[in-house]
């Protein structure tokens, strides 16, 4: 049985921020880092968070300006297994904590995110699949996708290792070796804004 009312999240936050020029993160957006603006979101929504950092420095300074806000879910920090090969490490990581049998994947650099496209993907959830995953264009599912923005099954794991032993990084590389169901962002159910990321100076 597939447990549906526990919900896990998985945000990753191992990138560089090559492009910004700075942990992205811990940015100010609208008098708050950006990550809380995420987490905020999940409130009311999820059980747990595994917020997964790139080292313990950072896991330190992320912990700083977490810890005093009042959120209603468990938080847990943890640090990539494998380190820079990119976010197939962190969505490894992640879901070898989740303690439910999907987990929620997110960036944290994605503050427009809304409770109705949390509440949309988990309610996809099926057993004859491993991942939910949005896509934008019908007739390029897999290449429009939003790998960063979807619902992986646990059971994953040891095809994740796989790949990544035979360095294949790319999560669509994973997708296309998964059972997955696409679920088309109409600006109905899903809104095209919410999966806007805040890579450069400019996209603020």
């Amino acid at each position: 049985m597939i447990n549906k009312k526990k919900r896990s999240c998985i945000l990753l936050c191992g990138g560089q921020s090559r492009r910004m020029g700075q942990d992205k993160g811990s940015m100010i957006i609208q008098n708050k880092p950006m990550i809380n603006h995420v987490l905020s979101t999940l409130n009311n929504e999820i059980n747990e968070v595994i917020i997964v950092l790139n080292n313990k420095d950072r896991i330190n300074k992320y912990k700083t300006f977490i810890k005093n806000e009042n959120y209603n879910y468990n938080i847990k920090f943890v640090e990539d297994e494998i380190k820079n090969i990119g976010p197939m490490s962190g969505l490894l990581t992640g879901l070898k904590h989740i303690t439910s049998d999907y987990g929620l994947i997110l960036p944290c650099d994605s503050p427009y995110i809304t409770k109705n496209l949390i509440q949309t993907i988990f309610n996809e959830i099926d057993i004859k699949y491993q991942c939910i995953v949005p896509y934008h264009d019908i007739e390029n599912k897999l290449k429009t996708s939003e790998p960063l923005h979807s619902i992986y099954n646990k059971n994953i794991i040891p095809e994740i290792e796989n790949l990544i032993s035979n360095d294949i990084l790319h999560i669509k590389g994973l997708i296309k070796k998964i059972d997955a169901k696409f679920i088309l962002i109409d600006n109905k159910k899903l809104l095209k804004k919410e999966f806007r990321n805040l890579n450069r100076p400019t996209d603020i």
